[in-house]
């Protein structure tokens, strides 16, 4: 069955979080799972936060290789909702302080573990997404399919974002959406298809998030 990516990327906007499955170092041949937050960088792939001194990080150090399930926790069947598993490559990031700042407006509570030094970024660069959408809905998404999702840069996403009125709550823009929080409560508007990045200020200013 052929996926549509629009439901990926809303899957993973509307879950902060996930469980991330490493290969154990101490359990050699058995998977560690843990529960992660986590933001998306500008290429949609996630990003962790995470201790040195983490058992998760040591696995990760050691070999890369990793899974990780995406799946809204308020839903009271889960056999019955959406679920997204990514296999992939999880990375170290390195300083980058633009997706830092993307990073703490989807998760603000990370500021304390930055300010702690021990903590630092790790990518997970996906190869393959398979996605349970519901009864006979589902399908697997390839590394070259996702290469293909437009991207906005960062530089472009702030820019965009400081000229929407604070009121809107705005943390975040693609070309898939436009992300909000506010009291705690995260909501995401969803372009019915991907919007070229050029085409992103018209499609703002339709929506009433810019111009007034």
């Amino acid at each position: 069955m052929k996926i549509p990516l629009e439901a990926v990327i809303q899957l993973l906007h509307d879950n902060g979080q996930g469980a991330l499955a490493t290969h154990s170092q101490c359990m050699p041949g058995y998977p560690f799972a843990s529960v992660l937050p986590f933001a998306l960088d500008e290429a949609h792939c996630p990003v962790f936060l995470i201790s040195g001194l983490a058992e998760h990080t040591r696995n990760v150090r050691a070999d890369g290789r990793a899974s990780l399930v995406v799946q809204p926790s308020e839903h009271t069947e889960p056999e019955a909702s959406a679920r997204l598993t990514l296999i992939g490559d999880v990375t170290p990031l390195g300083e980058d302080p633009l997706f830092t700042r993307r990073y703490l407006r989807f998760q603000p509570g990370g500021d304390r573990y930055l300010n702690l030094g021990d903590f630092g970024f790790f990518r997970f660069r996906p190869r393959r997404l398979r996605l349970v959408a519901g009864f006979g809905q589902m399908g697997w998404i390839g590394e070259e399919e996702w290469a293909q999702l437009p991207i906005l840069p960062y530089e472009a996403e702030n820019a965009l974002l400081e000229q929407i009125p604070e009121r809107h709550a705005a943390i975040g823009i693609d070309c898939f959406g436009v992300d909000h929080l506010q009291e705690g409560r995260r909501w995401r508007h969803s372009f019915p298809r991907a919007v070229p990045p050029e085409q992103l200020p018209a499609t703002l200013e339709s929506l009433g998030l810019l111009g007034e």
